[in-house]
């Protein structure tokens, strides 16, 4: 399981997930469903989120399935940024990549 801040044009927002990889296509195409186009996320420790969640994180994690799914732990943009020191922040994943948005560019 991986805890993540998920930052996108309306603010952060904490999700669990049981994807291997925030870098996973198909987590992308769950976040893209719920109208999560384009954003950064960064890991986070399951632990700290786990201790400062307690027994909401219990409910919504024994609801996750074992494998390919997504679920929502706050939506408190404000709440969820100032939760999380940055240097707890992990390496960033942007979506679409850089890479990706460097070709829409070009071909447009």
């Amino acid at each position: 399981m991986k805890a993540a801040m998920v930052f996108s044009g309306s603010g952060p927002i904490l999700i669990l997930t049981s994807f291997d990889s925030l870098e996973d296509p198909t987590l992308a195409q769950k976040l893209s469903a719920r109208g999560i186009t384009k954003y950064i996320a960064y890991e986070l420790s399951v632990n700290k989120v786990k201790e400062m969640y307690g027994t909401r994180f219990s409910i919504i994690c024994g609801d996750l399935s074992q494998t390919d799914d997504l679920r929502v732990l706050d939506i408190d943009g404000h709440h969820v940024f100032k939760s999380f020191t940055l240097e707890e922040l992990g390496t960033p994943v942007y979506f679409p990549s850089r890479e990706a948005a460097q070709k829409a560019t070009a071909s447009s």
